[in-house]
C-alpha cells in the first residue's frame, strides 16, 4: 500500500486548522481577532534594522548552514547559560529550526517509530496532534482540567505503557496559560528516568511567566541526555513571521532531529537568523518591559471578560486567556465563535479543538491579549454587549 493513503488516515479529521477559519472570519466581518496568537505591532525597531542590515550585506541571502548561522547558535548558547545555568556546545547541541512548529515535527518524526505513544497534556496545540500523526504515533491525552488545569501526575504515571516512547509537554501551557511548579517538574523528571522515555518540550513562551517561574526540564537531574527543549523567536520578539525557531539538547538527540529537520525545509530564515541573534543578546530590561506589558494586558481583558460575564482562568504565563461561557448559558464554545464576531465584533477561539475529546472542553473558549492596549479596550467594549 503507498504511503499517501495511510498518512490520509493519520490526519483524518485535523482538516484547516481553527485558526485559518476564525482568521478568515474576522476578515469577512471586519471583527478584532483575539482568536490567533500574534502581535498587532512589530518588535523591536532595532532587531528589524539588524533584518535589514544582513539583508543588504548579503549575509543569510543563500542557503545558510544547516545547523544555523553561527552567531545564532552562539547567542542560544549565551541565553540558556544566562537565564538557566545551562551549557551547551554551540556546534553540536543546537539547532535552528523553522520556528517551533517545525522543530517539534521534526523531533517526532525523529524520534518515534510507528505506533509509538505520546503522551501530551491536552488541550494541546493543533501542531501536536499533526506532528504525531505523521510521524505514525499514537497520542495519548492526560487531561488538564480547570479551574487550575494541573497535571494529574497519578494519571501520567497510569498513562505509561510498554509502548510509551515519548512525553511532550509544554510549558508555559498554551491554551490554558498553566505553568509547570519546580515540583512537578521534579516528578515527571524522575518518571521520565524511571520508565527510560524522552522528553520533547516547548517552551515557547518560556519568557511570558506572570505568576511563578520558568524551570527547563532538561535542568533537572537525569534530564540533560533525554530532554529536547525547544524555544523560538516569535513569542518572545513579536517577530512572528520570520519563523526562527530552536532545539537545544544532547548532540544524539540534536544529530537525530537534524537528519528529519534537512528533508523538512532543509534551511530557512536566513537573514533574520542574524537578527535574531542580536535579538537573543538584549538586555534584562527589554525582557522584563516585555512581561510586565502582556502582564497588564493580561489583567484589562482578564476584568473586562469577567464584566462580560464569562468565568475568567487567569492564566500564570502565555498571552491567552482561557474562559468559560456556561455563565452565559451557552453549551457549545465552537458555535459561539462562529456566531461572536456579528453578535459583537470579536474573534475567538474554541478549546474543545485542542481536546481528542471536545467534550472535556466543550464550553471553553480562548481569547489573545497580545494586542495594542486601545484594541484590547475596544474588544471589551463591544463584549460587553453579550451582558446586556
Amino acid at each position: 500500500m503507498s504511503g499517501r493513503p495511510l498518512l490520509n488516515r493519520r490526519l483524518d479529521g485535523l482538516g484547516t486548522t481553527i485558526f485559518a477559519e476564525m482568521s478568515a472570519l474576522a476578515l469577512a466581518t471586519g471583527a478584532i481577532n483575539l482568536g490567533q496568537g500574534f502581535p498587532d505591532t512589530d518588535g523591536p525597531e532595532a532587531i528589524r534594522e539588524a533584518a535589514v542590515r544582513a539583508l543588504r550585506d548579503g549575509r543569510g541571502n543563500q542557503y545558510p548552514p544547516g545547523m544555523g548561522v553561527p552567531e545564532l547558535r552562539t547567542a542560544i548558547v549565551d541565553h540558556q547559560r544566562r537565564f538557566y545555568g545551562l551549557s551547551f556546545a554551540p556546534d553540536a547541541e543546537v539547532l535552528v529550526t523553522a520556528g517551533a512548529t517545525e522543530a517539534i515535527a521534526a523531533a517526532m518524526l525523529a524520534l518515534l517509530e510507528p505506533g509509538d505513544e505520546v503522551i501530551a497534556f491536552e488541550p494541546f496545540y493543533d501542531s501536536y496532534a499533526a506532528s504525531i500523526a505523521m510521524a505514525g504515533g499514537v497520542r495519548v491525552p492526560l487531561t488538564l482540567r480547570a479551574p487550575d488545569f494541573r497535571p494529574d501526575l497519578d494519571a501520567l504515571r497510569d498513562a505509561i505503557t510498554p509502548r510509551t516512547r515519548l512525553l511532550l509537554l509544554n510549558s508555559p501551557h498554551n491554551p490554558t496559560g498553566m505553568v509547570l511548579t519546580r515540583d512537578e517538574l521534579t516528578a515527571i523528571a524522575e518518571l521520565a528516568v524511571e520508565r527510560d522515555l524522552i522528553v520533547v518540550t516547548d517552551e515557547v513562551y518560556e519568557h511570558l511567566v506572570f505568576d511563578g517561574e520558568h524551570v527547563p526540564l532538561i535542568s533537572l537531574p537525569g534530564m540533560r541526555d533525554r530532554t529536547v527543549s525547544i524555544s523560538s523567536a516569535g513569542k518572545t520578539f513579536s517577530f512572528t513571521g520570520w519563523k526562527v525557531g530552536w532545539v537545544t539538547a544532547s548532540a544524539p538527540l540534536v544529530a537525530a532531529v537534524r537528519t528529519s529537520k534537512q528533508f523538512l525545509t532543509y534551511v530557512a530564515s536566513g537573514p533574520f537568523q542574524y537578527a535574531i541573534a542580536e535579538a537573543v543578546r538584549l538586555p534584562d530590561d527589554y525582557y522584563t518591559a516585555f512581561r510586565d506589558d502582556l502582564q497588564a494586558k493580561r489583567d484589562l481583558l482578564a476584568d473586562s471578560l469577567t464584566a462580560a460575564g464569562f468565568e475568567v482562568y487567569r492564566p500564570q504565563g502565555t498571552y491567552f486567556i482561557t474562559t468559560d461561557i456556561a455563565a452565559l448559558g451557552e453549551k457549545d464554545a465552537l458555535a459561539f465563535c462562529r456566531a461572536l464576531p456579528e453578535r459583537c465584533g470579536v474573534v475567538a477561539v474554541p478549546n474543545s479543538v485542542f481536546y481528542d475529546d471536545p467534550d472535556a472542553g466543550r464550553t471553553q473558549v480562548r481569547f489573545a491579549f497580545c494586542k495594542k492596549q486601545n484594541v484590547l479596550q475596544e474588544a471589551a467594549s463591544r463584549l460587553l454587549r453579550l451582558s446586556t
